[in-house]
């Protein structure tokens, strides 16, 4: 037999060792793909990437709701109005003491179409300028109650401060006695803190809005002693903040 030429002998050593190579290549065991949490947090950056989408997909889902609750629930804001005040028996002595006693029906009204009130707390305190004359001695009445949608309520606040009265400053006490003495008005302001609960259906929503009620009551002397008292008329508007 004649030998083969180098060519064919070159070709067939090339062919016997790629085969060679093919099949220890094959009989290695490729490794396993990587699990699924190395395939999305490889890196750093890849985990914050990950924890910051969370918290803006939780943080548009909360606004979400919020706006739907928001827009079923609807709360308004409580409107006030006096609806009666009698001042009466006030003076003032010459060691700063003011003693009084004052009444006021105060109208409380919801305007809210589907949502109830709970008013659990009515805390009210009566001021001239800044010095406080004190809250309202006997509580109120009633002290809490259920208020539904669209009506009106009254609450009754009395003040009873006889003698010896509350003591204020020597320049409260002069600006207080020259409004009684000029014959005109004195000047009170009404404030009352509340705590409440909206409520519509399983949802509820606590409150603090305060009222401020400015009165300008008109005094006159009463009988012989130096006590002044007067009325207002019904329907001043008070302010309400939340």
């Amino acid at each position: 037999m004649w030998p083969r030429p180098p060519e064919e002998q070159r070709a067939a050593h090339v062919a016997r060792c790629g085969g060679e190579e093919a099949d220890a290549a094959a009989s290695q065991q490729a490794p396993p793909p990587p699990a699924l949490s190395t395939m999305c947090c490889s890196g750093d950056n890849c985990c914050l990437l990950k924890c910051c989408g969370k918290l803006l997909l939780f943080l548009l889902s909360a606004g979400l709701f919020v706006l739907i609750y928001w827009a079923i629930f609807q709360p308004h804001q409580i409107r006030a109005t006096v609806g009666s005040a009698t001042l009466s028996n006030l003076t003032v002595s010459s060691a700063g003491e003011v003693s009084y006693k004052f009444a006021v029906s105060l109208s409380l009204y919801n305007p809210s179409v589907r949502v109830g009130i709970y008013y659990d707390t009515i805390d009210a305190e009566l001021r001239f300028g800044d010095a406080v004359l004190g809250p309202a001695a006997n509580g109120t009445s009633p002290p809490e109650f259920y208020q539904r949608r669209k009506t009106s309520d009254d609450v009754r606040l009395e003040f009873d401060y006889g003698r010896p009265g509350v003591t204020v400053g020597s320049d409260v006490a002069g600006e207080l006695e020259k409004e009684m003495k000029s014959g005109g008005t004195v000047s009170l302001e009404l404030d009352v803190d509340l705590r409440v609960r909206y409520k519509f259906r399983i949802f509820k929503l606590r409150q603090k809005p305060r009222i401020w009620c400015s009165l300008s009551i008109p005094v006159k002397a009463e009988g012989p002693g130096p006590g002044v008292g007067g009325a207002v008329a019904p329907g001043d508007r008070c302010r309400v903040k939340y």
